[in-house]
Formats: structure tokens, C-alpha cells, sequence
């Protein structure tokens, strides 16, 4: 098959669990001898396309800040919607757009009907009512949207059955799950870092994320426990309010920003860390909790109805806990001192997880939506 994949975040450039995803099914696509192209950004210098790992990714549009104000640019959407719309050429099987930011699913669309291509869309998670909370007055506008988008798939892919449900209420039909993964022989090969640490955290400095209870809870915590290391990696809008936070509750000691990590250097400290700390309110599956589960991580989160990492949880690999910083401290430093009992059971929970069996259930997915495009030609 000849397929293309749409998202303006292109890995390793941004390294967010969407990207990855992209970056390791493409790959294991193009190993089995699909041709693969990934229209995005152009985040790298030199040539606007390039080859990796047997995909070509093509920069159709000049790199520019994914955020402002603490939220995604809806001009960068914009902007990398006309992109899609001018340079999204040839002719292409699958054509399978990533839901986030909304706005290129549109012309994705339109190329996939002058092409005569499946449009496939991914959907990382559903925001609906959350809108509201996001653009204020502006919501009724991004909910629109994002029902209208709900809508424009001959083959709508959700990362998770909380997502699946979720987007179903928005009327979207055709609606398969197709759950992240993770490198079980990569992870498996990295050795921990040398100066273990207690707590770690690693995702996009935003304010979903709430890593403001991580240290707020880490502030708690020092009191009984003054020598705690807790080691946050990413970076993001919240980055400087989150390091001045820190700073301000006389943290300095006890926690360490790394920013952006190469993944096997991240892998590496999470093996040598004893909890991993995800206190995000809104995750569409939680990927870095299955990468902490197969590095032998219980992983302490909050519970909200947007958090899908919830559904990855129970007591045999982590504790869940109200988002707010007390009772947090009290879930980690109980999963601090049952983290070795659950070492075990995380690694055999991220065992069913191989990106392997995974790329070959999304291939079959293509493959069924090709064959119904094909079949409606012929008639």
C-alpha cells in the first residue's frame, strides 16, 4: 500500500506520545515493504524531505511555535491546514490524518477525494465539553469542529476505548481501537542510569499535566522524607512557572528539570527511578504509564474523566488519587513503599503492549478499508 500520514509534530523533533506513535507504526509499515510518507513540519535544517528508517517525511510547512499563551497556536493550524491543502500530492491508499489540531483533517478530506484515496483519522483523544474550558466563549466553535470532524472518515481509528466511546457519542461510525505500544526489546536492552532516583515524570510541560501537584505533593512529602529526588523531564509552556514554583517552596534539592530527553536516556532514568508520577487530568491513553510499567514503574495518577491512563491502573501496578496535591503525597509515598512488590506485575502488564502485533493490527485495518474503497470503484 501506499500510505501518508498528516501531523504537523514530527519525532524525534517533538517528542510527545502522538509523535512517537506515528514514528513506530510508520516504521514497522514501511519494514513490511509499504511505501510510507509523513507530511509535517519541517523541523529538521537542510532538504524539506528526507528518509528515516524507511520513511520519507516531507516538510510542507516552515517551523513555527506549536503554542501560545499555554495552548496549541490555532494559527500554526491554520497555517499547517493550507499546507496540507497545497502540498498533499499524489496518490496515496491511506491517507491517515491525526485528529490534533483539528483543522487539517479538513483538507485532508478534500485531497482524499480528489486522489480517490481512504481517509483514515486518528483520534488521540475527544474533547467535547472540555472546549469550554479551554477557549471559553470560543468552545461552541472547537466543539463544532471537532464534530464535524468526527465525521469526515471512511475509517475513524480511536487510541483507546474510552476515546472509541467518546467519539461515537460525537456520531462518528466505523470506529476501530487501535491502543499505543511500546519497543519491549529496546526498553528491555537499556541499563538504568548510574544515581537512582525516587520519583520521576516525563510528558509536555502544560497545564493538563498538572506537574504543579507533583511539586506541591513533593513539598508535602520532603517532611517525612527530606532526602526525596524526584526528576521531571519535558518541556513546555508551564516550564519557568513550574521551575519557579519549585524554587519557591525551597525545592531546589529535591528536584531536577531535564527538559527534553533522548528516549533511551529517558528509559534509562526511569529504570533507575522508583515511581512514575502522572498527574494529568487529560490523556487520550497514557503511553508514558505503559513505558514506566516496562521499566518495572508503579505509576501513581489522578482520577478524572478525561484521564484514559486510568483504564492502564489498578493496585497490582500503581494507586490512583484526587487531583490535589495532599492526597497525592499520601498515594506516592504509599507507592513508594510498595513499589518493589509491583515491579514484577508492571513488566507482565507492558508485555501485551509490543508495538509488533500492534503495527500488523492497524495493516489489516488499512488493508480492509483499501479493499471496501476498491470493491466500491469496481461496482
Amino acid at each position: 500500500m501506499r500510505i501518508a500520514y498528516v501531523y504537523d509534530a514530527v519525532y524525534p523533533w517533538v517528542t510527545g506520545g502522538g509523535e512517537r506513535r506515528v514514528f513506530e507504526l510508520s516504521r514497522r509499515l514501511a519494514g513490511r515493504g509499504h511505501h510510507v510518507d509523513w507530511f509535517g513540519i519541517k523541523w529538521w535544517p537542510g532538504e524539506d524531505s528526507l528518509v528515516q528508517e524507511g520513511v520519507r517525511l516531507r516538510g510542507i510547512s516552515p517551523p513555527m511555535d506549536l503554542y501560545s499563551g499555554g495552548r496549541r497556536s490555532i494559527r500554526e493550524a491554520a497555517r499547517f491546514a493550507w499546507a496540507v491543502l497545497s502540498h498533499l500530492e499524489g496518490r496515496y491508499d491511506i491517507i491517515d490524518c491525526q485528529e490534533f489540531p483539528f483543522l487539517p483533517c479538513f483538507p485532508a478530506r478534500v485531497r482524499a477525494s480528489a486522489s480517490d484515496s481512504a481517509l483514515v483519522i486518528t483520534w488521540l483523544e475527544v474533547w467535547d465539553r472540555y472546549w469550554y474550558e479551554y477557549l471559553g466563549g470560543w468552545g461552541s466553535v472547537g466543539r463544532l469542529v471537532e464534530r464535524m470532524a468526527a465525521k469526515l472518515a471512511d475509517r475513524n481509528i480511536a487510541i483507546s476505548d474510552r476515546t472509541k466511546q467518546d467519539l461515537m457519542k460525537l456520531g462518528a461510525r466505523n470506529v476501530a481501537t487501535v491502543s499505543p505500544g511500546i519497543d519491549l526489546a529496546f526498553i528491555e536492552g537499556v541499563r538504568p542510569a548510574a544515581l537512582p532516583t525516587d520519583l520521576i515524570f516525563a510528558g509536555r510541560l502544560v497545564k493538563d499535566k498538572n506537574v504543579d501537584l507533583l511539586i506541591e505533593a513533593a513539598s508535602i512529602l520532603r517532611k517525612e522524607r527530606p532526602d526525596l529526588r524526584c526528576l521531571i523531564v519535558g518541556e513546555g509552556p508551564e516550564r519557568a512557572l513550574l521551575e519557579e514554583l519549585s524554587r519557591r517552596l525551597g525545592l531546589k534539592g529535591n528536584i531536577e528539570f531535564r527538559g527534553f530527553l533522548d528516549f533511551r536516556d529517558l528509559i534509562s532514568l526511569m529504570k533507575a527511578s522508583s515511581l512514575f508520577v502522572l498527574p494529568s487530568t487529560r490523556e487520550g491513553f497514557g503511553m508514558a504509564a505503559l513505558e514506566a510499567f516496562a521499566c518495572g514503574l508503579p505509576v501513581v495518577t489522578v482520577d478524572h474523566p478525561m484521564n484514559a491512563a486510568l483504564d492502564l491502573i489498578d493496585r497490582n501496578y500503581g494507586l490512583v488519587s484526587p487531583p490535589e496535591a495532599s492526597p497525592l503525597a499520601r498515594a506516592i509515598s504509599l507507592g513508594l513503599d510498595r513499589a518493589g512488590g509491583m515491579r514484577e506485575s508492571c513488566r507482565e502488564r507492558a508485555r501485551s503492549y509490543d508495538w509488533d502485533p500492534i503495527s500488523l493490527q492497524l495493516e489489516g485495518i488499512y488493508e480492509g478499508v483499501e479493499g471496501s474503497r476498491r470493491r466500491g470503484r469496481c461496482r
